[in-house]
C-alpha cells in the first residue's frame, strides 16, 4: 500500500465509522494516477467486502451519461441542441401546448425546461417504459416558461432519454451502452438488475424507528427513470468516466467519441444557479462551482439508502468519486466530508460553508410555511428562537407505493445568509451544508423555496 492509499484509507475508515456507513468506496485521480480506498460491506444482511469494482447505484450521476450520449449525436449532426424537443419526440404533449412546442433539447439538459421535478408513476419494465412515461407528461406541472429559469427536473432527463430512443431506434439502455459504456470500457456499469447481480453490488440502508440501519427493500427505481437516475457503477468505472471528461474526447483505446470542443462546451456555463451548494451554474448537465478560486465540475446522486458523488477539477486534472450505502443522513454527510478532504488534502482547496446571519424573528415568520413538489414537501418552521427545515415524502405518495421509500429528513436548524437575506443554509442533519433561496413575486411575497437546484412552490404560509 502506497502512502497516498494509506492516508486515504485511514480517512475513509474513520469517517465511515463516524457516520455509521456500512460500506463505501472512494477513488481519487491525482497526479496522473488512481488511488482507491474501500471500507465495510455491501450489505448488513449478506455482507461482502466493498472493493473498487463494487457497483453502487449512482442516482442522478446517471444524467451525465445521458447528456454525453446526446452530445455524441449532436456532434454527429443527428440532434441540434436548439431544436424543439418535438422534432425528435413528436408525440410529446404537455398541459401547456405553447410550452410543449417551445422546449428545446438544451432546455432539458440544463434544467430550464420549466418541467416540475418528476411524475410519481411506474410505467413498467418493458421496452415501452419511456414511451409510456412521456405519454403521461401532460399531467406534470409546469413551474416556469421554457428557458426562464433553472429548476432541477428528473422528468426532463427521462424525456431526453426518449430522444435517444427515437433518434437511434434503440432502447435507451442499448443506445447508452453503444454510445458510451462500451467504447469507454465501463464493464462494471449497469442498468439491468439482472446484469448487476452477476457482479458484486451494494444495497442501500435506511434507519428504522429505533435508529438502527436496515436494508432498503427497493434496490432500484422504475425503468422510465433510468435516463435521470438508473445506473449502477463502480468507483473504478467512475474514475474512467472522469478521466474521459478531463480529456480530449478520446477513449483509452484512441477512438474519438467527441470533439474536444464539444466536451469542453459541456463544462461551460449555460444558466446561472443562485444560492445553491451544488453549483453556481449549469453547464450541459454538469454542476459548475467555483471553490476557493478553482472551477469544479461535478454531479451527485441519491437513491433509496445510497449516495454518490463525482467531482472533477479540470484545471488540475483531478477527480474524486465516492459511493456509500447509508441514508439519508449518514451517506450524504460521509460523501461530502470525503470530497472536501480530498480537495484540501490533494489540492489545498478549502470548501467552507458561509456563516449565517443572527436569527431574525420577523424574517423567520415571513419564510415559515410548506413548499411542495409532486412527491415531497419542505416544511420551514420557527419556534421563536431558530428556523428549521424538514423534507418529507408526501403521505399519499407513501401510501400509494408498493415498495419501501426512503425516510424523511427530520427538522434541522437553518439560517439566512448575508446579502438580501433570501438565501439560506441548512445547519444540521442529513442536509447539512445544503444551500437554497426564496423566490418572491412582484409584491415581495415569498412564493417558493429552492433547494438542491429545485424550485418548491409555496403551498402554505405559517399560521
Amino acid at each position: 500500500m502506497t502512502k497516498a492509499q494509506e492516508t486515504l484509507s485511514e480517512f475513509v475508515r474513520a469517517t465511515a465509522e463516524k457516520f455509521g456507513v456500512p460500506g463505501a468506496a472512494v477513488g481519487v485521480w491525482v497526479d496522473g494516477r488512481e488511488v482507491f480506498a474501500c471500507h465495510g460491506v455491501t450489505s448488513l444482511e449478506n455482507p461482502l467486502p466493498v472493493d473498487p469494482d463494487t457497483a453502487f447505484l449512482l442516482g442522478s450521476v446517471s444524467k451525465t451519461y445521458t447528456a454525453t450520449a446526446l452530445m455524441r449525436l449532436v456532434a454527429d449532426g443527428r440532434i441540434e441542441l436548439d431544436a424543439p424537443v418535438r422534432r425528435y419526440v413528436p408525440e410529446l404533449r404537455l398541459a401547456d401546448e405553447r410550452a410543449a412546442a417551445g422546449i428545446t433539447v438544451l432546455n432539458l439538459l440544463n434544467h430550464t425546461s420549466g418541467l416540475d421535478w418528476n411524475l410519481v408513476n411506474d410505467t413498467g419494465a418493458g421496452d415501452d417504459a419511456l414511451a409510456a412515461f412521456v405519454a403521461e407528461l401532460d399531467g406534470l406541472a409546469l413551474i416556469a416558461e421554457p428557458g426562464a429559469r433553472a429548476s432541477y427536473s428528473q422528468a426532463a432527463f427521462n424525456l431526453a432519454g426518449r430522444i435517444l430512443e427515437n433518434v437511434t431506434g434503440m432502447t435507451y439502455e442499448r443506445a447508452l451502452a453503444t454510445l458510451v459504456l462500451e467504447p469507454l470500457g465501463l464493464t462494471h456499469s449497469f442498468f439491468d438488475p439482472a446484469a448487476a447481480i452477476t457482479h458484486r453490488f451494494a444495497v442501500g440502508h435506511n434507519p428504522g424507528a429505533d435508529g438502527a440501519l436496515a436494508v432498503a427493500r427497493e434496490w432500484k427505481g422504475t425503468r422510465a427513470n433510468n435516463p435521470g437516475g438508473g445506473i449502477a457503477s463502480s468507483v473504478a468505472d467512475q474514475l474512467r468516466w472522469a478521466r474521459f471528461h478531463l480529456g480530449d474526447g478520446r477513449a483509452e483505446s484512441g477512438e474519438r467519441l467527441l470533439p474536444a470542443e464539444v466536451l469542453h462546451r459541456m463544462k461551460e456555463p449555460t444558466v446561472e444557479l443562485r444560492g445553491s451548494s451544488l453549483g453556481d451554474a449549469f453547464g450541459i448537465c454538469w454542476f459548475l462551482r467555483d471553490v476557493d478560486g478553482v472551477r469544479t465540475v461535478g454531479h451527485g446522486g441519491s437513491v433509496n439508502g445510497q449516495f454518490a458523488e463525482l467531482l472533477t477539477v479540470p484545471e488540475r486534472g483531478f477527480a474524486v468519486a465516492v459511493a456509500s450505502n447509508a441514508g439519508p443522513d449518514a451517506g450524504l454527510q460521509f460523501n461530502q466530508a470525503v470530497v472536501r478532504w480530498a480537495l484540501e488534502h490533494h489540492l489545498g482547496v478549502v470548501d467552507a460553508d458561509p456563516e449565517p446571519l443572527p436569527y431574525d424573528h420577523d424574517r423567520a415568520l415571513e419564510a415559515a410555511g410548506d413548499y411542495s413538489i409532486d412527491a415531497m414537501t419542505l416544511t420551514i418552521a420557527t419556534d421563536g428562537e431558530r428556523l428549521t427545515l424538514a423534507a418529507a415524502i408526501k403521505p399519499e405518495v407513501r401510501a400509494a407505493s408498493d415498495t419501501e421509500l426512503p425516510p424523511d429528513y427530520q427538522p434541522a436548524p437553518m439560517g439566512l445568509l448575508p446579502g438580501d437575506g433570501d438565501e439560506y443554509i441548512v445547519l444540521g442533519g442529513g442536509l447539512s451544508g445544503q444551500r437554497g433561496f426564496f423566490t418572491r413575486d412582484a409584491s415581495g411575497t415569498i412564493t417558493g423555496a429552492d433547494l438542491a437546484g429545485r424550485l418548491f412552490p409555496r403551498a402554505r404560509p405559517s399560521a
